[in-house]
């Protein structure tokens, strides 16, 4: 077993949440993450899905673990369900479900599509959510607004140029970020229906399990445009043609996607650039560009 000093922490606080005892007798660390470290816990009997972090990283856990619920009390896609989540001196911890996954190519990536829309329709009166959370490491701000597009000015778009700015990105990104936040009325609608979103939705945070049915997870949910989590789908790609054609024949998109999904993106490539570095640099100040193109 790896040698972490938690271990004991969070085997008595798992037994006092299941009300068992539970005490790690295996555990084996599992890749794919940047940010937390995995594991795949188990007492031969058994088993859960572990994320460590340090102990500032207790925050990012909670509103990771109550983003989960939120999609779970949708009642449409599958989602690793949260144990516990707690903190001593070394470490953060979340503790979940443990899901057994299969192979992501045979998964009904038709039933993804039509969950998700299920999902979509899950709806609230304003925008933004009832906490921050996190996009990546990056704290996402969600407090809620009734305009549409004022909330994905300041707490998505400005916030991030602040922080590129603050990082040592200024000139040309900064001015072209001005021009557009000034204008951003001309590409977004002021008021789409809030729809329950993942907030995250890259090919890296779904998966299907041994019976090909959909598993979402690492969420970074709020409400807001359904066209934020379709465009994200987009960005990196991963998502199959019968995802597509079976959201769209179940829950189509307005016209002009095409150009708000570059507005949509662009939050995430400002992130990247944010958490990355200068390489997304370029590639954000193109979509600025295409997008003030189009607007004037």
């Amino acid at each position: 077993m790896t040698n972490i000093e938690a271990w004991h922490d969070i085997s008595v606080q798992i037994s006092a949440t299941i009300n068992n005892q539970f005490s790690i007798k295996q555990s084996h660390p599992i890749g794919g993450g940047c940010i937390n470290q995995a594991y795949c816990i188990s007492d031969n009997e058994q088993r859960y899905f572990i994320k460590l972090n340090t102990p500032d990283g207790l925050g990012m856990f909670e509103a990771e673990a109550a983003g989960l619920m939120e999609i779970h009390q949708s009642h449409t896609l599958h989602i690793p369900m949260p144990i516990c989540y707690g903190q001593n001196k070394e470490y953060a911890w979340l503790v979940l479900q443990y899901i057994n996954l299969g192979k992501a190519s045979h998964g009904n990536a038709a039933n993804l599509g039509l969950q998700l829309a299920a999902m979509h329709r899950t709806t609230a009166k304003q925008f933004g959510w009832t906490r921050n959370n996190t996009i990546g490491k990056t704290t996402q701000i969600n407090t809620p607004s009734s305009n549409w597009v004022e909330f994905w000015r300041t707490q998505r778009l400005a916030y991030q140029l602040e922080l590129a700015e603050s990082n040592g990105f200024s000139g040309k990104l900064q001015t072209l970020g001005e021009h557009l936040l000034s204008d951003l009325d001309k590409v977004l609608p002021s008021s789409p229906i809030p729809s329950l979103l993942h907030g995250d939705l890259w090919s890296g945070n779904y998966a299907f399990d041994t019976m090909n049915n959909p598993v979402l997870f690492d969420p970074a949910v709020y409400y807001g445009d359904r066209e934020v989590d379709i465009a994200m789908t987009e960005l990196f790609g991963g998502f199959s043609t019968d995802f597509y054609s079976a959201y769209r024949r179940d829950y189509p998109l307005d016209s002009g996607y095409n150009i708000r999904k570059i507005v949509y993106n662009l939050y995430h490539i400002l992130n990247h650039l944010n958490l990355f570095g200068s390489s997304y640099c370029h590639q954000a100040e193109c979509m600025m560009n295409t997008l003030l193109a189009e607007i004037r």
